[in-house]
């Protein structure tokens, strides 16, 4: 399959039927060392303004996914490769939940999907993480509300927070698990 780069971070296929092997992962998992935000995906939908939107996503263990909620919109995750923790919060930033996600051999849960207007964002545990993500389109970027309490991509506080939540997140699993 050719791939065509639509950005540094977003590549697609005009080929009328999407297939994706090793091959096309491993393409992705190259790119994503040179990604600005230590993110890559491959696009199987032909527009953003498509209905249904499925991509192949290729994730950094450094990278940040700023809390986030969808309204109207519903989001699932299949893990393919590597391990990551989604963790759901309430309006005020407190964990709600994690769920522990991993490849199929892992022995963790692979699959999520969420439909509720709900906090959540990602703690990677592996060096790579590669999802196979559904979601509807139409995309418009302001349909994903931030967590007003969380610092933006940016901001050089966003990896003090990472690892702040990466410990309440560590003594929650760890009670859960006694």
């Amino acid at each position: 399959m050719r791939l065509k780069e639509i950005s540094s971070e977003v590549f697609k296929s005009d080929e009328a039927i999407i297939r994706v092997s090793r091959r096309e992962i491993e393409f992705l998992k190259d790119r994503v060392s040179s990604a600005p935000r230590g993110r890559v995906r491959l696009c199987a939908h032909a527009s953003n303004e498509d209905l249904l939107h499925e991509m192949i996503i290729v994730l950094t263990q450094q990278t940040y996914i700023r809390p986030h909620k969808h309204v109207q919109k519903s989001e699932s995750f299949h893990i393919i490769e590597g391990t990551v923790d989604v963790v759901v919060l309430d309006d005020d930033g407190k964990v709600l939940d994690v769920i522990e996600l991993g490849e199929l051999a892992s022995g963790r849960q692979f699959f999520y999907r969420i439909s509720q207007p709900i906090f959540h964002t990602l703690i990677i545990r592996s060096p790579i993480l590669v999802v196979h993500e559904t979601t509807n389109g139409p995309f418009n970027r302001a349909d994903a509300i931030f967590a007003p309490w969380s610092p933006e991509e940016h901001d050089p506080t966003a990896k003090q927070y990472l690892r702040d939540l990466e410990t309440i997140v560590a003594s929650r699993v760890k009670r859960s698990r006694l």
